[in-house]
């Protein structure tokens, strides 16, 4: 994943809280775009970008945009616990997104921004075989989202864009090199935040 584009902004404007509200426009047409608007997943870059109303319209439909751009569905479930063990990630704030080719991507924020690993596709098979809504989970543009740091146990459904927003509350309040005392209870907000939606 580049830096580049809505990520980066998302970043720049959680990390700078002067950033003017509003100032954020569609990466397609430039036109302005509201505080709460759509975005597309840009498979080519690996990454998420800003879009109007009229612009999301347009990618709506399955197939539209050639694969290239999709868009980033609203959906969250909560889910009941997901015992992640099997997929060998041993970090207790961590995402999950399947990948179209049928790989799956573990990304666990940092001070720096999301790190990386590579999922056995096999084992997350075998788990979505335990919990059969992560075979709903749309390669590129959802994730599970699992939080279990200080004893908590949250596993989620969540559009891609939920996943880098928390990315963005890390960097933001992350200080010194374990996180300093603001890091978690922000995690936590997030978390209490989320609200289910189809």
């Amino acid at each position: 994943m580049t830096t580049d584009g809505a990520l980066a902004r998302l970043i720049r404007s959680s990390a700078d809280p002067t950033t003017a509200a509003g100032a954020e426009g569609c990466d397609l047409c430039a036109a302005p775009v509201a505080d709460e608007h759509a975005h597309l997943y840009d498979t080519g870059q690996e990454e998420v970008r800003c879009v109007c109303r009229p612009c999301s319209v347009l990618f709506a439909g399955a197939g539209a945009g050639d694969g290239h751009f999709r868009l980033v569905p609203r959906r969250r479930v909560r889910l009941p616990k997901v015992d992640t063990a099997v997929l060998g990630v041993p970090v207790g704030l961590v995402f999950f997104v399947p990948r179209a080719d049928g790989a799956v991507t573990a990304q666990g924020p940092s001070p720096a921004g999301a790190m990386r690993w590579e999922v056995d596709a096999a084992a997350w098979k075998q788990l979505a075989e335990t919990c059969p809504q992560l075979a709903t989970v749309e390669p590129e543009v959802e994730a599970l989202l699992v939080n279990t740091v200080h004893g908590l146990d949250h596993h989620w459904i969540v559009p891609i864009d939920d996943c880098y927003r928390m990315v963005a509350v890390v960097r933001r309040e992350w200080r010194g090199l374990s996180g300093g005392g603001r890091v978690w209870p922000a995690v936590e907000q997030f978390f209490e935040d989320l609200t289910e939606r189809s």
